[in-house]
This record gives structure tokens, sequence and C-alpha cells, in this order.
């Protein structure tokens, strides 16, 4: 029996500088826009601007190659992305994990990434709308799907929410 491979080495770290800016947009790029099809001009929005009302995390393999990124928001964004005016409750998104870096643990790191953001600010607790095919993988994560499903992008997609 061969003793396991040691995990691959990255780090989350919050996206300030405009290089991880430009690096959570291009991950988003390969996955939203060139392997998903969404239309480019609904994929970023004014919280892709510096924005206090929006958190970006990274995913970066220590050689600097940017492996995933995702997007808290928080205060009046959340909750008019959420629905229900509740300003306690965030609203993770844009979550997006390079093709070769998928199975690594990296989709999950940035949720407890996009998490740790919400405690710090003070929420209680986090809604998404997931992609149908990704609902397993927020499930053992903690979150709970609500609603019907419903499109986003030509693609189904379910709210989910985990308290914190």
């Amino acid at each position: 029996m061969s003793a396991p491979s040691p995990a691959p080495a990255y780090e989350i770290r919050v996206a300030e500088d405009p290089a991880d800016r430009e690096a959570c947009f291009a991950v988003r790029k390969d996955v939203f826009v060139a392997e998903q099809n969404v239309p480019e001009d609904i994929e970023y929005d004014a919280y892709d601007a510096y924005d206090a009302d929006a958190v970006h995390v990274l995913a970066v393999r220590e050689d600097g190659v940017p492996l995933g990124t995702g997007r808290l928001l928080h205060g009046a964004a959340a909750a008019a992305k959420n629905g229900d005016g509740d300003l306690a409750v965030g609203s993770l998104g844009r979550l997006a994990v390079t093709a070769a870096a998928r199975g690594l643990g990296v989709g999950a790191a940035l949720v407890r990434a996009v998490e740790a953001a919400a405690r710090a600010r003070g929420l209680t607790a986090v809604d998404l709308h997931a992609q149908t095919h990704a609902l397993g993988f927020y499930e053992r994560l903690g979150y709970r799907a609500y609603g019907p499903e419903f499109p986003d992008a030509g693609i189904p997609h379910r709210a989910m929410r985990r308290a914190l």
C-alpha cells in the first residue's frame, strides 16, 4: 500500500489588488464563458469593480497559477440579490474552479473562505444560487435548497442557504 500523495499546495486569499482581481476574472471567463457558454456581458456586473459590498476570494497555487475564485456580496447588494431584504444574509456567487484544479478541495476551501468573510462582517447566513448539478457539493458543505428550480444564464439553478 503506497502512501497518499500530498495535497497540492495552494492558498486562499482575499483578492484586494488589481492583479488578484484580474486572476479572479480570468478564472470566471475560463469556466463560465468558455466552458459553460455564459454570455460575457452578463457574467460581469457592477460588483466586479472595487465595491465595499463585495469580497472576492482567490485560490492560487504556490507557483502563482490561479485555481479558483468566489465572491461574497453583503449589505444592500446581498439583500437585493437574495430578494428578501435581510441585511444579515450574505450572497455567495461566482464560484468557479479551473478544470485542472477540480477534485482537489479548492471549491470547498473557497466556500469556507467566503463564509469566514461573512462571519467577519457579522452575517448570520449565506445564500447562493447553485447550478443544479452542483447541489450535492453544496449540500455536503451544509447548504439546504429551497424554492423552485429557475434558469440563470440558461442554466438550471436552485436557491440554497446555510446558517453560520
